[in-house]
């Protein structure tokens, strides 16, 4: 993210999502804030996707219920420790981490894999 304000307005949202967790309102006002400014001045149209349906998944389901994305496929059949999964705001706080280089071509794939997650929950929900 090359933009100052993008870039302050991100880090406010990773401290209070930090802070107090996901407070639907005020998440949601300033993730619409970002994707305004990104989409006028970043034109990173897989951000501005990523963070609109984001916020539109918080309203919707007065939450974040998207996991993090996993480094390595799990095989079919195989369990997967429940000690390991992530909370709504630990998840949320790695997607807002990927944002802020989007770029960076590791967090360029975990972003479309996010999206992807966004997409079919909404369908399946």
């Amino acid at each position: 993210m090359k933009n100052i304000k993008a870039q302050q307005l991100l880090n406010k949202i990773q401290r209070d999502l930090m802070r107090n967790g996901i407070i639907i309102n005020t998440l949601v006002n300033d993730l619409k804030k970002l994707r305004t400014i990104i989409v006028d001045e970043e034109e990173n149209p897989l951000l501005a996707k990523a963070l609109r349906l984001s916020y539109e998944h918080i309203e919707k389901f007065e939450g974040f219920e998207i996991a993090i994305p996993d480094d390595e496929p799990v095989e079919e059949g195989e369990d997967t420790p429940e000690n390991i999964a992530a909370t709504g705001q630990e998840s949320l706080d790695y997607l807002l981490s990927l944002m802020a280089d989007p770029e960076n071509k590791v967090n360029k794939i975990e972003l479309r894999e996010y999206v992807n997650a966004l997409n079919t929950y909404a369908e399946e929900n």
